[in-house]
């Protein structure tokens, strides 16, 4: 330990955790891509707390690799992706409101030799590693080297806290989102920067790429293209230059969902694209008050990050050459991404993932623990992540079933499956994606189905759909055992429990972590 309580990174003057990239590009007061001396070999700096976080991340979610009910969202972005590699179109022949992106790069995963679900959950470990690099960068502006490396294991700790542990969008977007705030940090320290036109096209593409996994990112952009106009005028660039400069910045990062949009024409489906992508969302239902609930959960849950942030001004570490210009970008950052997270409403868990980002480098300086009456900032805020990040994954798995109990799951319905579809009317997606199985319908993610809040938000009629499906006679339906629902669709329900007595019966009973199933198959 050093004399701050972090753990030990060699000399602050040499040691210091980057990304190497545009970001990186001329001369700043601190070498972004330092060093370290191993036995006559010159390793960058950032090996070394990169795979100390790439092991935080393995022995934190271990239990996890392999289970394929990890969290719906991300069976469905593989078995989404898998069914591209097969030729379905992405709103076409499936039906979400995910940008095309996510699928894109879920498709990268499953195309890597070997098993795919293991391939994106090692994915989700580099990622991960990466952007926690990226969060000790950024903090290393606010604080010393080794309150930075914790402020990035505090990022590790805290993701799977919001079930976003493993796969989710944002472990990928946050790790484009985080080396674009590298490159506009350092951009904020440069006076009469020649680059800075080209240095504001590098972090738009960024987060033009990262809109095409989840487009409230635009909040952050905003954001970032703003402080870059600001950094502009102060070096008393001309309004026209400025606007010539907003311009392209934001057709850069436009560009992504451009080609996604022409591509969709081209193929005559733009109407398709448009709807499920920027109209879709508007149309669905709010659950009340218990998305408040959500939200005020969120917001205890964050609370060593309050902490750690409304006192952190008092222990700033300026030893290592503090930029105003750098603090003021984080804090805005910050503001940004809560106004994103807070606009659209719903607060699920995960939503709150983008956020961990700039929380965790703001909270960074609590965690220097430079004296003894404020070390239980740092302690808290670790101690609580620590524990909140194991307890959380448990309960999902202990909720959602384990490997070996979906695997018997799997074996009760594919006995009954002869060469028809499976319809899942409530359950884990995972099925569709490990049977062979055709689709009941374009709407197969089940709560488009069988949810209050999705009804009017799925482009057709989902009560007609559901008795067309049932009608269609599918192999085999999964069904959760009756039980008390939150606003479940009573329209499509009330379908379900009258027409499967007409052509099915039910042929088995099997619990998936604390869910009771129950199987049907046609009548014989």
């Amino acid at each position: 330990m050093n004399e701050t309580g972090g753990i030990p990174l060699g000399d602050a003057a040499t040691v210091h955790p980057a990304v190497v990239g545009p970001a990186a590009v001329g001369t700043t007061s601190r070498s972004l891509a330092p060093t370290i001396g191993l036995r006559g070999v010159s390793l960058p700096a950032w090996v070394i707390p990169g795979l100390a976080y790439l092991g935080l991340f393995l022995i934190t979610r271990s239990f996890l690799f392999g289970n394929p009910v990890i969290h719906i969202d991300e069976q469905f972005y593989l078995f989404v992706a898998e069914r591209m590699r097969d030729g379905a179109v992405p709103y076409v022949d499936i039906w979400d409101r995910k940008p095309i992106g996510l699928f894109v790069l879920y498709e990268a995963f499953a195309a890597v030799p070997g098993d795919p679900l293991l391939a994106y959950q090692f994915g989700a470990a580099l990622a991960t590693a990466g952007t926690a690099l990226a969060i000790s960068r950024l903090a290393r502006e606010i604080a010393s080297p080794a309150a930075a490396w914790q402020a990035g294991a505090a990022y590790i700790l805290f993701m799977p806290a919001f079930n976003a542990g493993m796969g989710q969008a944002p472990v990928f977007y946050n790790l484009l989102v985080a080396v674009a705030a590298i490159a506009v940090v350092d951009a904020m320290k440069r006076n009469e920067d020649e680059t800075l036109l080209g240095r504001g096209c590098w972090v738009m593409l960024l987060l033009g790429l990262a809109i095409q996994i989840k487009y409230t990112v635009i909040f952050e952009g905003a954001a970032f293209g703003v402080m870059l106009l600001a950094r502009g005028f102060a070096d008393i660039w001309s309004l026209r230059r400025l606007a010539a400069a907003a311009v392209l910045w934001v057709a850069v990062a436009l560009l992504p969902t451009a080609v996604a949009m022409a591509w969709y024409a081209e193929i005559g489906q733009l109407d398709v694209f448009i709807y499920a992508n920027f109209v879709s969302i508007f149309e669905r239902g709010s659950d009340g008050m218990r998305s408040y609930g959500r939200l005020a959960k969120e917001c205890a849950a964050l609370l060593p990050f309050w902490l750690a942030i409304f006192h952190a001004p008092k222990m700033l570490d300026t030893s290592g050459g503090l930029s105003p210009r750098s603090h003021a970008f984080l804090k805005i950052w910050g503001a940004m991404a809560c106004l994103g997270f807070l606009i659209f409403g719903t607060w699920y868990d995960h939503y709150v993932a983008p956020l961990l980002v700039p929380l965790a480098v703001l909270a960074a300086p609590a965690l220097a623990r430079v004296q003894p009456g404020q070390r239980w900032y740092g302690r808290f805020l670790l101690g609580f992540g620590a524990l909140a990040g194991m307890v959380v994954p448990i309960y999902q798995v202990w909720r959602h079933g384990t490997t070996a109990q979906y695997e018997e799951m799997s074996a009760l319905i594919e006995r009954e499956m002869h060469g028809g579809c499976l319809f899942i009317f409530e359950g884990e997606l995972a099925f569709y994606r490990t049977l062979p199985t055709c689709l009941p319908t374009t709407r197969i993610f089940p709560n488009h189905l069988n949810t209050f809040i999705e009804s009017t938000a799925i482009g057709m009629d989902a009560t007609a759909e559901v008795r067309r499906i049932v009608a269609a006679r599918p192999d085999v339906i999964l069904m959760w055992a009756p039980q008390k629902l939150y606003l479940p669709n009573l329209e499509t329900r009330v379908v379900m429990r009258a027409e499967l007595p007409k052509a099915y019966e039910r042929y088995a009973t099997y619990t998936l972590g604390t869910r009771e199933y129950w199987l049907y198959r046609l009548k014989r």
